[in-house]
Order: structure tokens, then sequence, then C-alpha cells
């Protein structure tokens, strides 16, 4: 056990000597934590962040513009906590304005971009004698713009980090659990075991990955959940090649020839003396599938088959705006382009800070 400790120390030290790993893991955690709290960051806390106002919309980042909040007397029962972690199922209409003017109860107020006097609207906003016009009327900036429904991009942005998160978690999850049971039977039993597995994983090999991915989508239906299914059994291929090799060159150590002959069971030998020895490489995998995940997702939406509206995803925004790169508006692809980049390669510097670290040779 104090072996053990040292060992993971060791690793530990030449990790957080790795400054692009250490600073790529904490952006991580960074980029995780703001995912979980979106809904608390995000200036629009609408379900999916899908408040639209079609007069700003493609509007550039830092744009201010009046708002006039009219209350949602829709009357539904949401708790406080789903609210908070999944946004408002019914919130208030944001109405931007250019011009109003208040004559006791009664508002009138033109439409941002209508100039037409005779246009202005009429709304009774039942003010009690103590209540200022500013619960109601305020100014509203949008960081990073709006996009062409006149939407926050930047708090479509923020909830956008929970579907590649969630994508990345739950695909590395099945591709973990599918790789490392057959990896270590394959490797373990040997014969017509692996002879089967080794010809279910070049299969599995020889179909292209996004292929395979859009094949398992269309089969399962459009939607959010059935990306992850997708993904990750796409992605286990890889980790059941790395878990079989490992597992034959471990299962010949005098260790393992021990608990045999000890009269432990074949389970117990794979469980607890093979795989806590092999577990290295499957680490330094899994981080390199999560951003391969991301990447897959990102590029499902963009051909829309992945997450569908108005579930907030980076490579569906990519695929609503990368039209307006022409049209000087380029800000609304680039974006989400530079959210998937930047996530992405964090994980691929993780990686490799996790690969020098974990290397026993070295």
């Amino acid at each position: 056990m104090k072996q053990n400790s040292s060992l993971q120390d060791l690793a530990l030290q030449k990790f957080s000597k790795n400054l692009w790993g250490v600073l790529s893991f904490w952006y991580i955690v960074i980029c995780f934590l703001i995912g979980v709290f979106a809904y608390f960051l995000a200036p629009d806390d609408s379900q999916n962040a899908n408040n639209m106002a079609l007069s700003i919309h493609s509007k550039p980042p830092g744009f201010s513009v009046k708002v006039l909040e009219l209350p949602n007397l829709t009357t539904g029962e949401q708790s406080w906590l789903d609210g908070a972690f999944f946004g408002d199922q019914n919130p208030n209409e944001i109405v931007p304005i250019s011009s109003y003017r208040l004559e006791g109860n009664s508002l009138y107020f033109l439409n941002y971009g209508v100039e037409e006097e005779s246009l202005k609207n009429e709304v009774n906003l039942r003010l009690s004698p103590d209540q200022p016009i500013s619960d109601y009327i305020y100014e509203k900036t949008f960081w990073l713009g709006t996009d062409k429904y006149g939407r926050d991009l930047l708090s479509r942005m923020l909830v956008g980090l929970r579907i590649s998160f969630s994508v990345g978690f739950i695909s590395v999850f099945i591709s973990l659990v599918l790789g490392i049971f057959l990896g270590s039977i394959s490797g373990y039993y040997g014969g017509k075991v692996d002879a089967a597995v080794m010809w279910l994983i070049n299969v599995t090999w020889s179909i292209p990955t996004l292929l395979l991915v859009i094949a398992i989508t269309l089969a399962l239906g459009k939607g959010f959940w059935q990306v992850f299914i997708a993904v990750g059994l796409t992605m286990w291929v890889e980790v059941a090649r790395v878990v079989r090799g490992q597992v034959m060159s471990v299962k010949s150590s005098q260790f393992i020839t021990a608990a045999r002959a000890l009269g432990f069971r074949n389970q117990r030998i794979i469980v607890k003396h093979i795989l806590p020895n092999v577990l290295a490489p499957v680490i330094v995998i899994s981080a390199a599938n999560f951003a391969a995940a991301i990447l897959i997702e990102s590029g499902l939406s963009f051909l829309g088959i992945g997450a569908q509206p108005p579930t907030p995803s980076w490579g569906a925004m990519i695929k609503d705006h990368y039209s307006y790169i022409i049209l000087g508006k380029a800000y609304l692809a680039i974006i989400p382009g530079l959210g998937i980049m930047s996530l992405v390669m964090a994980f691929m510097l993780m990686g490799n800070a996790l690969r020098d670290a974990l290397d026993v040779k070295a």
C-alpha cells in the first residue's frame, strides 16, 4: 500500500509540473462548474435560453437596448430547484423598445426599430403607487451579441456547455464499460473468446466512425439522449484493444500465477488484480475520447441529427450561422467554434500530461 501511494504521489508530482496540463485541468473544471450552474450565470434563464426577440437579431457583442419585461401570467407549477438547474419554463416576455411614455397605469411604447408614432403599443401595467417603472423597463446588454433569432448568445453558449460535457461523460462511460469488459475477457481467456471479440472489434473498426454514429442515430431517432448512446457505442473499440493488450501482458506475471495457485476465481483475478494495473493507459484514452465525443456531437448537430432545437448545441449554433461569415457577422459562427476548439484542446493537453505522468518507463 505504501508503494502504491508513493507511485500515485510521483505521478501527481509529474503532472503538477506540466504547466499546460495543469492549466487545461483547471480550465475543464471551471467549464464544468459553469455548465452545472449555467442558469445561475446566464442572463437569459429561460429553458434552453430560448427567449427570442426578432427585432434585435444578429446584433454584435456588447449591444445594449432598452427592454420592457412583461410578466408571464401563465400558471404552472415549477419548483425553485427545477427552475435553477433546468431553466424557467414560464419566463417573462422581453420586448426591446426604442421609446415609451407612461400615462397613469397605461404604458405606450414603440418597438425597437420602429419610429412611426402611429404604430405605438399600449399595455396596462397596474403599477402600485410606490412601484417604480424600472421594475419593467431597463437597459439590457448582450455581451456576446444575439443570434439570428434575437436570443442572447452568451446564455446559449453557457447552457451549451452542458451538452458538450453530458455527451462526453456519458459516451466515455459507455465506451469504458463495454471496452473494459470485452477487452479484459478477450485478453484473459484468449482462444475462441479472443477470436470472437477481435472479430467484433475489427468489424466495428472498419466502419468510419461518423458514418456509424449517423447510422445508430438514425436507427434510434434524432434527439439528445440518442447522441450519447450513438457516440458511446462507437468509441469502445480503442478502449477494448488497449485493455486486451495490457491484460495479455499482465496475466503472465508472477502475482497472477500466485493468485491462481491460491484458488482465486477468474473474475476476482481480473477485477482485483489485473484491471487496477492496466488503468493508466485507459485514463489517457478516456481524456482523448472525451475530446472526440465533443467533436462528434458537434458534427452531428451541424448535420442536423444531433441535439434538436431549441436545445443549445455549439455545433448547431455554427450550422445556424455559418452563412453569416460572408455577411460581415462571422462572430456568430466563430464564438461557438472557439468554444469547441478550446474545450477539445484542453482535454487533449490534459491527456498528454496524464500520459507523461503515468508513464512508468519514464
